[in-house]
């Protein structure tokens, strides 16, 4: 297997007033192509630090991060901010869409920023609406959809730019358990579609449906196994 991200010796320090916290204390983390990880950990541990430089949302300290063989470590704002358009589909636990845009134009937007033409921008918005079981609720603002469709909305959004990884934070954390249970089937079948995954979660039945659960406390990773999933897939080979 050919390895997507390669982190090592990753640290993340904020400066508060004369102090400097010390969030990410130095990370080494292989995620693979098509895998699905889920990174776990308590409030304040530093997952969310962790997701961040992951998504090119902020730059480490120090460290060597090379997402799909580019080193985006040293990178500028607006180089990262090409990456981010180019590699990475976001899923939020808030969706984040625009409120007085249909699910169509939400979904196409990251192709604006890509430059793609109209045409081509709104074939490809509906390609992944359909995916997402979606294709009958184009026209419909984010205030005429249940939140699962909304979040379903977001997945597809993620997807259209056909992104290296797909990184979901707490993608469950605003839905009803049902609802999650379908979103969480969506995500399955994501993966199965050959997209990496890496799901932020404190839920231990959402990490259940990765085949890795990497836990941080305190900064550190402090484990990293397979999941029953994992184990079970790998017996029926």
């Amino acid at each position: 297997m050919s390895s997507i991200i390669q982190i090592s010796d990753l640290k993340r320090d904020f400066a508060l007033g004369n102090q400097i916290v010390k969030v990410l204390k130095g990370i080494d983390l292989n995620v693979n192509k098509n895998e699905y990880v889920a990174l776990m950990g308590p409030s304040g541990s530093g997952k969310s630090t962790l997701m961040n430089l992951i998504g090119c949302l902020d730059t480490p300290t120090s460290g060597e991060y090379i997402l799909n063989k580019k080193d985006v470590s040293k990178l500028t704002d607006d180089e990262l901010a090409e990456i981010r358009n180019q590699e990475i589909g976001f899923v939020f636990q808030t969706f984040n869409l625009l409120p007085r845009s249909n699910a169509l134009d939400n979904v196409s937007l990251p192709l604006v920023y890509a430059g793609m033409d109209k045409s081509s921008r709104d074939k490809r918005a509906t390609e992944v609406l359909d995916q997402v079981g979606l294709s009958d609720r184009m026209d419909h603002r984010p205030n005429q959809l249940s939140g699962g469709q909304r979040q379903r909305v977001a997945v597809a959004r993620a997807l259209v730019n056909k992104p290296s990884i797909i990184l979901a934070d707490e993608p469950t954390g605003n839905l009803d358990s049902k609802t999650s249970v379908e979103i969480m089937k969506l995500f399955d079948e994501i993966h199965r579609n050959g997209n990496t995954i890496i799901v932020v979660t404190h839920e231990e039945d959402i990490a259940e449906h990765a085949e890795r659960i990497i836990r941080l406390t305190d900064g550190v990773i402090t484990s990293d196994e397979k999941t029953e999933r994992m184990k079970v897939e790998h017996q029926a080979d």
